[in-house]
C-alpha cells in the first residue's frame, strides 16, 4: 500500500497474483479476498489503472485457464478415456444419446396391431364393418 496526501493508503494490485487467480477462474470476490481487499476496491483500482474493471480484466486473463482445461480434456479423450470421449463428442461434435423405445411386451399385449387389409375382406364382411361404423357415428 502507498500513502497519498489527504487520503487513506491506496491499495496496490499484485497483478501477477491476480492473473494467476483469474487463470484458475476465481471469482472477483475470491480474488479480492485473497488479495486483502473488497471487490469494490479491486474493481475501482482496475478502472483507475485503465483496465475497465474486473469483468473485462477477467475475460482477458481467464482465457489461458480455459485453454489449459480444454487441452487437458482433449488429451484425456485422445488417450481413450471413454467418459471424456463421450462428453467431448457431445460438446464439440453435437452428438446426442439416441434412445430406442421398445413398445413390444413379452406377451405381445403391447405389440402394434397389423393394419386391416380391406382388399382381402369378403363383400359381406366389408358391409358389416361399414354398418358397425355407421352405427357408432349415429350413437355419438
Amino acid at each position: 500500500m502507498t500513502t497519498e496526501k489527504g487520503g487513506p493508503p491506496k491499495t496496490i494490485i499484485d497483478y501477477e497474483k491476480l492473473d494467476d487467480l483469474c487463470n484458475i477462474h476465481c471469482t472477483g470476490e475470491e480474488c479480492a479476498a485473497i488479495m486483502g481487499m473488497d471487490y469494490e476496491t479491486l474493481n475501482r483500482r482496475l478502472n483507475e489503472e485503465g483496465h475497465k474493471g474486473f469483468k473485462d480484466y477477467f475475460k482477458i486473463k481467464s482465457a489461458g485457464g480455459k485453454m489449459s482445461l480444454r487441452r487437458k480434456q482433449i488429451g484425456l479423450a485422445l488417450e481413450g478415456n471413454p467418459t471424456m470421449l463421450i462428453w467431448m463428442g457431445k460438446q464439440q461434435l453435437g452428438q446426442t444419446d439416441k434412445r430406442e423405445v421398445d413398445s413390444k411386451s413379452s406377451d405381445g399385449s403391447m405389440s402394434p396391431k397389423p393394419a386391416l387389409d380391406a382388399t382381402k375382406l369378403s363383400d359381406s364382411a366389408l358391409k358389416e364393418i361399414l354398418k358397425a361404423r355407421d352405427s357408432e357415428e349415429n350413437n355419438s
